[in-house]
């Protein structure tokens, strides 16, 4: 682990192995976008060379997405270095948070995002995350939640 164990948001709540495909995949860009000044555009790149033309607009939405987070988060949110095999507290209510959107659970989604930043950012970074998810999931069969 590389995070600060006395922050609570990094204490390790599981391993990323164990983790649903779409959540360990979130917290990836999440970890790669927070490594450092290059890292939305490292994440960029990556989802272009993944997705073709389409990474442009998924990762244009996931540096709104995480940007918006970052700025409006009620205490900074603490993650865990790219290559570590831990899944932080924060990492994993993001991710969490993201496939909640994509599955359809939209006031859950809400609910967390609220957690997250002010009442009124909520339903915004809501939509933005069931958009990301959707776009990380075409190829995989989804579990919708009903």
């Amino acid at each position: 682990m590389s995070a600060e164990p006395r922050h609570p948001g990094a204490t390790p709540v599981g391993r990323l192995a164990e983790l649903p495909p779409l959540e360990r995949e979130v917290i990836h860009w999440l970890r790669l976008w927070c490594a450092g000044p290059d890292g939305p555009r490292t994440v960029s790149r990556e989802l272009v060379a993944r997705h073709g033309e389409a990474g442009r607009d998924l990762a244009a939405d996931f540096d709104e997405l995480v940007g918006t987070l970052a700025g409006h988060s009620r205490r900074p949110l603490v993650g865990h270095a790219p290559g570590c095999p831990c899944a932080g507290a924060d990492e994993c209510v993001f991710a969490r948070f993201v496939a909640l959107a994509a599955e359809g659970a939209r006031e859950d989604a809400v609910l967390m995002a609220a957690l997250m930043v002010r009442a009124d950012l909520a339903l915004c970074l809501a939509n933005r995350a069931e958009t990301i998810g959707l776009r990380l999931m075409r190829g995989r069969t989804p579990r919708i939640v009903q």
